[in-house]
């Protein structure tokens, strides 16, 4: 029988990577224009999930449900201003501390957006051993352990956010996605700086008696777009096509309007983009889809770089890396709409790919198109890790037989609770698209839910979802029968958990 350490020894590595905010179609192997060779390396080496979409349109519930692998509102996370703060009332083992009792070296480095340093005075760093995050100790990101750049780095962060000062909250006003070609060293950026420790660490922190799981985390694509000219001179404005536009001027009957409709904030921040847009030129507007592309290549960089040091530590021997982002990114479509927050494949699609040597050489290279969801990771890393899949979960295990008939997403405005819009619920099928939302604010919904408005595209004829032919009779039984597999998928997913209504009740939603 072989020991505890020999087990571990023959366990795979498991690399993961991550970005923040790359579309779908952002890397070389869906863009001719995109300069991603490491990432392209990985789709010629493992299986590309080409359906693959997050459960949430924006970083904090996403990040959360796909680390601890239940939907949003299983979770009570359906903003960027919800979390789990309670280190005690945790719905589960979240990832990183699955590794750590599988036997796994943990180390994380970049975004979690966990959150929960906002209202926990000492955050633990919820399983990984070795931390470091990109950001000030007073942040509301520190986790207990953590190094983090503000101490590390100061004068290099002071410098960056000089850069960034005039790019508004979250670096996304129009000044942050017009950007500059930055002027401080790559170093200083904070995707720079975590890739540097990470590359550290593999090179001197690796415990050669334990498999490794490796969690390397950008803050970018994400604007705001101050990138390294080296980035910037990979990509020619003149080949980079302009935004096309749909024929309307105006969303109607959405629940992209329905938000807007509720949050001044949400729609003034759309004018405000979208008055300087409709005023520049196709050049000056093609400099932000090339910074935005140059901001891919660059963690594209980094990436190569991890795993060629990972590669000369032997530690790609045995591994299976993964690579995803947690949302995507509109950038100017649906006449000069930016950022996510809606439920439109530029926003939801991530690109999602598993490679490395952990896999049968006969599915290297190959494309899944089965409907893919981020909250598939935890049931499959668990599985690859040795450990009992948690039956509660509604993810499945990408490496199995087993598939969904389509994939769930989540919106539920931008603002915070209880002052968010009514949700609006979205079933995406590999042709067709159904979203059912409610018009005006969740407080005032429940007793008009009569109202229900809905979206139905039919992705093989209209892939820019700006036809909307949910009343139209052509499409009556596609309708009927997607609501019906949509609420379906929903009573069953709630019939099998959360977990944490068992081990902590009502009280742990609080």
């Amino acid at each position: 029988m072989p020991n505890n350490t020999e087990q571990a020894a023959n366990k795979p590595n498991i690399i993961f990577f991550m970005t923040d905010q790359q579309r779908w179609d952002c890397i070389g192997a869906y863009n001719e224009h995109i300069h991603t060779p490491n990432i392209d390396k990985l789709t010629a080496q493992g299986i590309t999930y080409s359906q693959a979409v997050c459960q949430a349109p924006m970083c904090v519930p996403s990040r959360t449900s796909m680390m601890f692998g239940y939907y949003p509102s299983q979770l009570g996370v359906r903003t960027n201003h919800g979390g789990l703060y309670d280190e005690d009332k945790l719905p589960s083992d979240p990832l990183p501390e699955l590794m750590r009792k599988a036997g796994y070296q943990t180390a994380g480095f970049g975004k979690t957006h966990w959150n929960h340093g906002v209202k926990n005075p000492v955050p633990s760093a919820r399983g990984f051993e070795v931390r470091a995050v990109g950001l000030s100790r007073d942040s509301g990101h520190y986790e207990d352990g953590a190094v983090m750049m503000g101490d590390a780095e100061p004068e290099g962060l002071a410098a960056y956010y000089e850069e960034t000062k005039d790019y508004g909250g979250g670096e996304e006003n129009s000044k942050g996605y017009i950007g500059c070609t930055s002027q401080i060293p790559n170093h200083w950026h904070r995707d720079g700086w975590v890739a540097e420790q990470c590359l550290n660490f593999i090179d001197e922190g690796l415990d050669e008696s334990r498999p490794l799981f490796l969690y390397l985390s950008f803050l970018k694509p994400h604007a705001g777009f101050n990138v390294p000219k080296e980035f910037e001179d990979l990509y020619d404005i003149n080949e980079i096509p302009d935004i096309a536009q749909p024929p309307w001027e105006l969303e109607q009957n959405t629940h992209l309007a329905a938000t807007d409709a509720v949050n001044e904030s949400s729609q003034s921040n759309y004018w405000e983009k979208r008055h300087v847009w409709e005023a520049m030129t196709p050049e000056e507007r093609k400099r932000t889809t090339l910074r935005y592309w140059a901001n891919c290549s660059w963690l594209d960089d980094y990436l190569g770089k991890a795993l060629e040091r990972l590669e000369r530590q032997g530690r790609l021997d045995n591994a299976l890396i993964v690579f995803v982002s947690d949302h995507g990114e509109m950038m100017g479509e649906r006449q000069h709409r930016f950022s996510k927050y809606c439920l439109y494949d530029s926003s939801v699609r991530v690109p999602m790919i598993l490679a490395g040597s952990y896999l049968p050489q006969k599915v290297r290279g190959s494309v899944d198109d089965r409907p893919a969801e981020l909250v598939d990771l935890v049931p499959t890393l668990s599985k690859v890790a040795g450990l009992p899949v948690n039956p509660q979960l509604p993810g499945l295990d990408l490496l199995g037989e087993t598939q969904r008939l389509g994939t769930f997403c989540e919106f539920h405005g931008k603002g915070a609770e209880p002052h968010h819009s009514a949700p609006a619920l979205m079933w995406r099928k590999q042709d067709y698209k159904l979203i059912l939302y409610m018009p005006g604010k969740l407080g005032e919904a429940i007793g008009r839910i009569g109202e229900f408005q809905g979206e139905l595209y039919d992705l093989a004829v209209d892939p820019t979802e700006w036809h909307n032919v949910y009343d139209n009779e052509h499409y009556a039984r596609i309708r009927e029968r997607m609501t019906g597999e949509l609420l379906m998928h929903l009573a069953c997913v709630w019939s099998r958990g959360p977990v944490f209504y068992d081990r902590h009740g009502l009280a742990a939603m609080e």
